[in-house]
């Protein structure tokens, strides 16, 4: 598919995009199948280093409530994500650097030890160092989104940082034997439809494991946050061209999609996702992730959020997997 082929159909809408996601949802079928991997997250700090112009959880947010869980509290609901069945357990914060590499790297041997499950991160930049300490503890996936490939774009959404740096760590991830993660937002204001093409060459050419697109949701105590939010429809277009360019990846249904749409996540599993990630987070401490205004599941009871995925997998006319749902193309040890 040529540049121009898929910057055309990222704006296609009506019967052509309909026929752009049942392509993708059939090559998401012949690929990897009809399971929904399900990975449970935990949020486990809303501390942040970083000034990005549209997350609530930046560095400059006076307003936002900061939290850390306590290391056993982590093993603890990692265990309890275990019971239910799962096989993944997704930890995700900030860029929180109370979290040194050996902090962490204890968790991950701990859950490891205790539950066995696929372990992803999603922490952000560090050094190639501390990616190689966790990996060595036991990490198997890693989540970092380059948010967009054009380089101009990326630096005045991200203040103090650079693409450049974002790319030297996905490749250093690569190189230490990551199954590997990331994706774009779609809607920053000043982008265009040839550099969400880009956007998405750029995963096709680092032959990421996992990935996929987002939209924007901009938190109203940010520099972005009177913009409008990103389209689902171009978000739904983004989602099942990544399918036809990388047919074998792992790609979530996100909550962001289903706080930009009710119904979201449906719409995203029948264009070409086959993940799903619930948030349980600890109840006590959910709310107090604000990448965004509006996130559904941390209102929910935990076994609620439970129940309402297996009902959308049953909806869909899929099954859930079990075990660690690891990428085809992971080259396990």
């Amino acid at each position: 598919m040529t540049r121009d082929e898929i910057t055309a159909l990222i704006g296609a809408r009506g019967a052509e995009a309909e026929e752009l996601r049942r392509e993708a949802d059939e090559i998401r079928r012949r690929g990897v199948g009809d399971v929904v991997h399900v990975r449970g997250i935990i949020e486990f700090s809303n501390y942040c280093r970083c000034h990005c112009a549209y997350c609530g959880l930046r560095h400059d947010n006076a307003g936002l409530e900061r939290y850390r869980l306590e290391p056993p509290e982590i093993v603890d609901t990692a265990g309890f994500i275990a019971s239910l069945g799962f096989g993944t357990v997704v930890l995700q914060s900030g860029e929180d650097m109370w979290w040194t590499a050996q902090r962490l790297a204890g968790v991950i041997s701990d859950i490891k030890a205790a539950t066995g499950m696929a372990v992803t991160l999603s922490v952000g930049e560090r050094d190639a160092a501390d990616y190689r300490l966790w990996r060595d503890a036991g990490a198997d996936r890693y989540l970092l989104r380059h948010e967009t490939a054009d380089p101009e774009l990326y630096a005045r959404m991200h203040p103090q940082a650079s693409l450049e740096n974002r790319v030297r760590c996905l490749e250093n991830l690569m190189e230490l034997g990551y199954q590997v993660g990331t994706g774009c937002i779609v809607g920053l204001p000043g982008q265009s439809a040839e550099s969400l093409a880009e956007d998405l060459l750029f995963m096709q050419r680092l032959n990421i494991h996992m990935g996929g697109p987002g939209p924007l949701i901009p938190h109203p105590d940010t520099p972005l946050g009177s913009e409008p939010a990103g389209a689902v429809e171009t978000v739904l277009n983004m989602m099942a061209l990544v399918r036809l360019l990388i047919p074998d990846i792992m790609m979530p249904a996100t909550t962001s999609l289903e706080t930009a749409l009710e119904g979201g996540r449906m719409a995203g599993l029948q264009a070409g996702a086959n993940v799903i990630m619930p948030n349980l987070t600890p109840r006590s401490v959910a709310a107090k992730y604000e990448i965004y205004p509006g996130k559904k599941a941390p209102g929910l009871d935990v076994h609620t959020e439970i129940q309402r995925v297996r009902d959308l997998i049953d909806a869909a006319e899929r099954t859930m997997g079990t075990g660690p749902g690891h990428s085809p193309r992971a080259c396990l040890s």
